[in-house]
């Protein structure tokens, strides 16, 4: 299934467009650092969706969700300590709170569906 029809990595692509735009506000000496590490762990959640999704079987696109999911609790961890460090305001890590909590929930129902679905027909798509 192309990846542009998933809505695990649409809301992923949203929520890594909005952390984009809110770490530009983060402080210059930031740049190379927390700023890069967040940015870096937010696109790798919709970019490994989407290669997963290119993978020919359900097994190797679980392991492209499973590194998605990595991605996505070191990105939620990065916006709790900015936000506690002060160089993410309060109101933005809300809004984004808001997105990171459906881009989880998503991501884990995508990986589920495709865990049972191997389950129940374990040779179809090289599950």
């Amino acid at each position: 299934m192309p990846y542009e029809r998933l809505t695990a990595w649409s809301s992923a692509h949203e929520f890594a467009v909005a952390v984009y735009r809110v770490t530009k506000a983060f402080p210059r000496d930031e740049q190379y650092g927390l700023s890069s590490q967040i940015r870096r762990a937010a696109f790798s959640i919709p970019a490994n969706i989407a290669e997963g999704s290119a993978k020919r079987g359900s097994t190797e696109f679980r392991r492209f969700l499973d590194i998605a999911i990595g991605s996505f609790a070191e990105v939620s961890y990065a916006l709790v300590f900015a936000r506690d460090v002060g160089v993410l305001d309060p109101a933005e890590f809300q809004r984004l709170e808001a997105l990171r909590v459906r881009v989880g929930k998503l991501t884990w129902g995508l990986y589920s569906a495709i865990a049972s679905r191997a389950v129940k027909s374990p040779r179809a798509g090289g599950g």
